[in-house]
């Protein structure tokens, strides 16, 4: 590769957790970062960083084609892809509302596989470019009450998947995250997201809308933290990755991840719905 090669790195979803611990992570460290969240101004500290800051609402397709336009024309082309951005919408399937549903998959999905294609081409050209998508270990499993979160993240499996046989021969590694418990503002906003959760005194799903909210919020405020680890774990994974010539194509970080993927794997159905029976009450 010669010096034409852009190593640029634009990273969603900044404005807080693994998004903001990344870009700052890699500014530090001396690449060229170009940080972005919806609202511009929640990242305005990262200036101070070392980041260059964009605006970029992956719900927008116009938002996303000016922001990948702007890096390529200071840049030459996006050099490394951190689909960051993500979300969880919790509740039961049958009381979240369907244009909840829909942004969930607009965030979680149809954005990062839209900004994936508008940065390919100059990403092929240059024979050159590593797309990492933080996904979760919530795409190897799912946990009742999480169904449309989880359905967004089994579906970045597939997707990585597919990318990295169909990019390879261009010099594209495709690198899958699927961290466990991080310790970041997810849990409270999973947690606040069953606001706008169709509810009523006679709803059958009441009682168990609620556990969920109070065991996911839990999750991120009880002993379970110990087995979680902080946004940087995260930043650093990325930064070990993008810098490897041949990175591996999943990592799973945490040991809340490794323990509970395993535990998965090992139980059959029934074992997994009787192991949750004992946290969550089953609808009836």
């Amino acid at each position: 590769m010669g010096e034409e090669v852009s190593k640029a790195v634009l990273v969603t979803g900044c404005s807080s957790g693994i998004g903001e611990a990344t870009a700052r992570r890699l500014a530090k460290s001396g690449w060229t970062v170009y940080a972005t969240a919806r609202r511009p101004e929640t990242i305005a500290g990262l200036q101070q960083a070392g980041c260059r800051t964009l605006a970029l609402d992956v719900t927008d397709d116009a938002s996303m084609s000016a922001a990948v336009a702007a890096v390529e024309e200071a840049e030459g082309a996006i050099g490394v892809l951190v689909n960051n951005a993500g979300y969880s919408q919790s509740g039961a399937i049958e009381t979240v509302p369907m244009d909840a549903v829909r942004r969930q998959f607009e965030t979680n999905v149809f954005g990062l596989v839209r900004l994936t294609q508008l940065v390919l081409p100059k990403m092929r050209a240059q024979r050159f470019g590593k797309i990492v998508n933080v996904g979760s270990m919530g795409g190897r499993l799912s946990f009742p009450g999480g169904g449309h979160y989880h359905a967004t993240k089994h579906a970045l499996e597939a997707i990585s998947d597919a990318l990295r046989f169909e990019l390879r021969g261009f010099g594209i590694d495709v690198i899958l995250l699927e961290p466990g418990l991080i310790t970041t503002e997810f849990g409270e906003a999973a947690s606040a997201s069953m606001a706008g959760v169709e509810s009523s005194s006679e709803d059958p799903y009441a009682h168990f809308n609620a556990t969920v909210g109070a065991v996911t919020k839990g999750a991120y405020e009880g002993p379970m933290r110990r087995l979680g680890a902080g946004p940087d774990r995260v930043a650093k994974v990325i930064e070990r990755a993008i810098t490897r010539s041949r990175p591996p194509a999943r990592i799973t970080i945490t040991p809340s991840a490794k323990f509970t993927i395993l535990a998965r794997r090992l139980l059959s159905d029934r074992m997994w719905d009787a192991a949750m029976r004992r946290q969550f009450p089953q609808p009836k």
